[in-house]
């Protein structure tokens, strides 16, 4: 069997975390949220949330992409591939405040959850064809997560 491409590869593991021979997902969404943690100790808050929207329109796309390169070698949603666990972890920890390690672990658990369980809707997500189907299961639990960290800090204020 042919190797897959490079780019795809490099993409659709998230930078190889999706090799983590255990929980790869997980893997792919805590890199994500240390990624974003790093990030803010670098740039301005602002300039952080801009970064962060960008890595998910970035990383969406190229996700898509990858996806449809690597399932012909992989398989129908691969577990190696989690640049969707990345983008989807990136949504709630636009509702983190920058720097607040609380909130970042609340977004990563939030996420996590909605993933695996994949109420409301999500499980459905995943009949969409290849690559947009891979993405949007994890789209949609970041978007719960998003709304679910909004509430939280709306209620504590």
């Amino acid at each position: 069997m042919k190797r897959p491409p490079f780019w795809p590869v490099l993409i659709g593991t998230g930078f190889g975390s999706g090799f983590s021979p255990v929980a790869p997902g997980t893997a792919g969404a805590l890199l994500a949220t240390l990624m974003w943690w790093l990030v803010g100790l670098a740039v301005t808050p602002a300039c952080q949330l801009r970064l962060t929207v960008g890595a998910i329109l970035l990383f969406t796309a190229a996700g898509v992409w990858a996806t449809n390169r690597l399932e012909p070698y992989w398989g129908e949603d691969p577990s190696r591939v989690v640049v969707d666990e990345m983008v989807g972890v990136w949504l709630p920890l636009l509702a983190a405040p920058s720097g607040s390690w609380g909130y970042a672990l609340a977004a990563f658990a939030l996420f996590r959850l909605l993933d695996i369980f994949k109420p409301l809707g999500i499980r459905k997500m995943e009949n969409l064809p290849g690559g947009i189907g891979v993405m949007m299961d994890d789209i949609l639990a970041g978007i719960y997560a998003f709304i679910l960290l909004i509430l939280t800090r709306w209620v504590i204020g």
